[in-house]
């Protein structure tokens, strides 16, 4: 069991593991050992992940997210199984943390007046700058 909040935790069913072949450092070991690990966590059928939370969820996981609904975690930073299992958990639980924290409501603003004619100047000083990159007539 997964604990991200104390009202959200993770079951052992929902999550699993599948070890791999690495790429990167570990020499002739990275050959012969599976040391790294996709995590998979089938986040949409979660019983324990209120409904704001999957779909803010699917979309901080982006190409992470699978079409059933599943999220895939995948790591391979240390040569050691255990740790890149360890990584993996600790990045889906900070990823459903995030996920649990509602974002705040932009409040539109207007702009001020003088921004307004700020911009207006600076346009106005760029279109005479690329004025003066015109022909030049000789008058010989």
């Amino acid at each position: 069991m997964l604990r991200i909040t104390d009202q959200i935790t993770v079951e052992d069913w929902e999550l699993t593991e599948h070890f791999m072949r690495a790429s990167g450092p570990g020499g002739q070991n990275v050959n012969k050992v599976s040391s790294a690990v996709e995590l998979r966590f089938e986040a949409a059928r979660s019983p324990n992940l209120p409904e704001p939370v999957k779909n803010r969820l699917r979309r901080l996981a982006g190409r992470r997210w699978t079409k059933e609904g599943a999220l895939v975690i995948q790591c391979d930073e240390t040569r050691s199984q255990a740790r890149n299992r360890d990584i993996a958990r600790d990045r889906l639980a900070d990823l459903i943390r995030k996920a649990t924290e509602k974002p705040k409501r932009r409040i539109p603003t207007r702009p001020t007046l003088g921004s307004k004619k700020r911009r207006l100047k600076a346009k106005k000083v760029r279109g005479e700058v690329k004025a003066l990159r015109g022909k030049i007539d000789n008058q010989d």
